[in-house]
């Protein structure tokens, strides 16, 4: 009778499994999964309880699933959630009998458990009465690997299925064995499965907020670059669109008086002051900063300070240069009005006396042009230049180099003689006024002041371009003016003169002054201080030789 119900009974198991492993690979979630696989050896392959122990990160095995045929909350709650070690559960595997993968453990050795920390429960009932028949302490085990490289359950341990008394009360035979040991395989393969999914899950949640993380900090950019109060711009780097402007707010496109589609014809080369571009050139893409002024649409040029960074589109992707515009101008108008007001006389507006030093002196070397001796040191090279009476340097190491480096164009003056060599060269002229006294005495300094700022306007008015008038102190001045002859500065103080002596308006009233000049020349070898106390000697010489009526106010 037995023979002849065994194949029903194989193929009603058949049908269960093959529903029980369907249901195992169409759970939604990793729970779902094992909890479909505990249920799946109750249900499908008859057993009283069943629990699901996955291995975690660490390598310990935690109770993750747990189902019994009838229910069983005290059982459930002993043992749902509780850890094993690995080192506990590796001996337990090694150990009892084995069936194929599977492990069971005979009551008749099941005291050697008792000092682990395997997750496990006590089931009551009475001792076996044959000798196939299932002992309430009896353990079975089921293994479960992850696949081998050829389809295998030679993988990796994921976790053990725990088993307990079949419903029949027999031990499994050999078809009971193969059923849970295949049904064992197949979990493995949905919990690995089911495992993916929750890590593609995960990973496709957290690509999911960095795409948003990435937005919003797009947004975020967008938002400060568009709206942000001073200017910005983008440009590329590298390739042959090196510098090309991508990319402007409308804070720069207001600063410029350029609209945004015509700044994407430019580069900030294409828009710098001339006499800027090596500031510009010299200043780095990353971190760098300049001063120095960019062109409006209407010709005229704005002081800016450019600050830079370099930005990446990706990972792996083109660089950006942003650059921070800031409008100065009005910080250079005041900086620039403090250095003029620093270097210039407040009340004619001509350079003062240390602006005079100063020029004066950037025309001077301490080399001399030629005659007498006279050391130099090149800073270039440290070698001293040492020449004798007759004005020749005697050879050394390093002189070649040093005359090669040497670009500073000597400043000559004419012979003294009463004839003209044709020698051109850098002419001091050393003007006092004659009768400024008597005008401030009896007209006061008001009218003291209008006659030095109308000497002021006159003598720049009768210099040429590029040409120097400074104001020493008191009514005195000096014109520096390069590139004359000896005859050239008497026509040049003789011109100047016969401009001051005109009536100069004065608190309602015409007055005069006369003017004494004396001509000095510059040249290599000599102070600033020498050069003007040579001039200032000469003044005082024609003012001597003058009759006193000459001198005098008109």
């Amino acid at each position: 009778m037995e023979t002849e119900s065994e194949p029903y009974v194989r193929l009603a198991t058949l049908r269960q499994l093959h529903q029980v492993m369907a249901d195992m690979n169409t759970a939604r979630s990793l729970a779902d999964t094992l909890q479909t696989v505990a249920d799946g050896v109750v249900n499908g392959l008859g057993y009283e309880l069943a629990c699901v122990n996955l291995v975690r990160p660490d390598g310990d095995l935690v109770v993750a699933a747990f189902a019994a045929f009838a229910g069983n909350p005290a059982a459930e709650a002993l043992i749902t959630g509780r850890v094993g070690s690995r080192e506990s559960w590796d001996r337990r595997l090694n150990m009892g009998e084995h069936w194929g993968d599977l492990v069971f453990i005979s009551h008749t050795e099941g005291w050697v458990l008792d000092d682990d920390d395997v997750p496990q429960w006590y089931t009551e009932g009475p001792a076996p009465r044959f000798e196939d028949e299932w002992h309430p302490a009896d353990r079975l085990f089921a293994p479960m690997y992850t696949p081998g490289v050829h389809g295998g359950a030679c993988g990796e341990l994921i976790g053990v299925l725990s088993v307990d008394r079949p419903r029949n009360g027999r031990l499994p035979g050999a078809w009971g064995r193969e059923a849970l040991q295949m049904y064992a395989f197949q979990a493995a393969i949905a919990i690995s499965n089911a495992r993916l999914r929750a890590n593609m899950q995960r990973a496709l949640v957290r690509l999911e907020r960095d795409q948003q993380a990435l937005r919003a900090s797009e947004e975020s950019f967008r938002q400060a670059f568009e709206y942000a109060p001073s200017g910005m711009a983008i440009a590329e780097m590298g390739g042959d669109q090196h510098g090309r402007i991508l990319r402007t707010n409308d804070a720069l496109c207001r600063l410029l008086g350029r609209p945004a589609s015509a700044m994407r014809r430019y580069s900030f080369s294409d828009l710098v002051h001339p006499e800027d571009i090596g500031t510009l050139l010299r200043t780095s893409a990353e971190g760098g900063r300049a001063e120095l002024r960019l062109a409006r649409r209407d010709g005229t040029y704005v002081w800016v300070s450019l600050r830079n960074s370099v930005v990446a589109d990706a990972a792996d992707g083109p660089r950006f240069l942003l650059t921070h515009v800031e409008d100065i101008e009005e910080r250079k108008r005041r900086e620039l009005q403090l250095a003029h007001r620093a270097s210039h006389d407040s009340l004619t507006g001509l350079p003062n006396s240390a602006e005079l030093r100063s020029r004066l002196s950037a025309r001077l070397c301490k080399r001399q042009a030629h005659g007498g001796a006279l050391e130099s040191t090149d800073a270039a090279y440290g070698h001293p230049a040492v020449f004798d009476a007759n004005g020749h340097g005697f050879d050394f190491p390093g002189s070649a180099a040093l005359d090669a480096y040497d670009h500073h164009v000597h400043t000559v003056a004419p012979e003294e003689s009463e004839r003209d060599d044709g020698t051109k060269g850098l002419a001091v002229l050393f003007c006092d006024l004659d009768g400024f006294k008597s005008i401030n005495d009896r007209f006061g300094h008001n009218a003291g002041d209008a006659v030095l700022i109308e000497v002021a306007r006159r003598l720049t008015r009768g210099v040429r371009d590029g040409d120097t008038v400074a104001r020493l102190g008191g009514d005195e001045f000096v014109i520096l003016a390069d590139g004359l002859g000896r005859a050239d500065a008497q026509d040049l103080a003789v011109r100047l003169r016969n401009e001051i002596i005109q009536p100069i308006r004065a608190e309602g009233r015409a007055v005069r002054v006369g003017a004494s000049f004396g001509i000095g020349w510059a040249h290599c070898g000599m102070t600033a201080d020498e050069v003007l106390k040579s001039a200032d000697e000469r003044m005082y010489v024609e003012k001597r030789s003058r009759p006193k009526q000459h001198r005098r106010a008109g």
